[in-house]
């Protein structure tokens, strides 16, 4: 008895239906963390805002949505909206869900990157009489962006693979066609052995391009006696 068939495997890894929920997974996560950071930045500056009114709504939409699942989340988009009459393709509700879930992480990610900022950067954009416009976006931005970074990276991994719950409201990402294949073929670890793969893989090139990108901030804030001198400049 054969229990797992490399041949069977190496096909899953070339499949050109499985690669298509990639696609699928990619665009899902693109587009999620593109919302998710819009309206994270909208519900962190109105958490941050001393008017109870605002900030406490905000309170509110982080605490529901950090403390309920994602996949209950989904579940209640999908079949709760056609039953208030509206009624969305898979896709969308999907869409939504992760938004709304990831906006939540987000608001707070961005909210402690402004909050780390130290006070006396802004005094000081003060004292050489800067515009509050030039203040935020030459002085306070950069450095809570900075400080965003890691966090923010960590966060677009794991909103990477939380796209797989979507399957649970048949959108046809990387798991459900899996599913698809696996009750087709009956073949569970080449399918899903090949799933894991394509993954390893979404993440792996993430990471890689997130180190780029820490790097690259580490160095733009690096002053510049600090950094090493250039060989070919001698």
């Amino acid at each position: 008895m054969t229990v797992f068939d490399p041949e069977a495997f190496f096909g899953y890894l070339v499949n050109s239906f499985l690669i298509g929920g990639v696609g699928v997974t990619i665009a899902l996560t693109v587009a999620s963390v593109i919302g998710g950071l819009i309206l994270g930045t909208a519900i962190a500056m109105a958490r941050m805002s001393p008017q109870r009114l605002i900030s406490l709504p905000a309170r509110a939409y982080i605490w529901f949505f950090r403390g309920t699942p994602l996949l209950i989340q989904l579940v209640v988009i999908y079949t709760g909206l056609p039953q208030l009459g509206l009624k969305l393709d898979v896709i969308t509700c999907a869409l939504v869900g992760l938004i709304l879930h990831e906006a939540a992480y987000m608001a707070e990610i961005v909210r402690s990157g402004f909050m780390s900022v130290p006070k006396g950067q802004t005094e000081a954009g003060w004292s050489l009489n800067l515009s509050p416009f030039t203040i935020f976006w030459r002085v306070t931005l950069p450095q809570a962006f900075r400080l965003m970074v890691p966090p923010l990276g960590n966060s677009i991994n794991s909103l990477l693979k939380a796209t797989s719950l979507a399957s649970v409201i048949s959108v046809e990402e990387i798991m459900r066609r899996s599913d698809e294949l696996m009750q087709q073929d009956f073949q569970t670890l080449e399918v899903y052995a090949a799933a894991a793969c394509y993954y390893l893989l979404l993440t792996t090139l993430w990471d890689l391009a997130q180190r780029r990108i820490e790097a690259h901030f580490a160095r733009s804030f690096t002053p510049t006696a600090a950094r090493k001198p250039n060989p070919k400049a001698a």
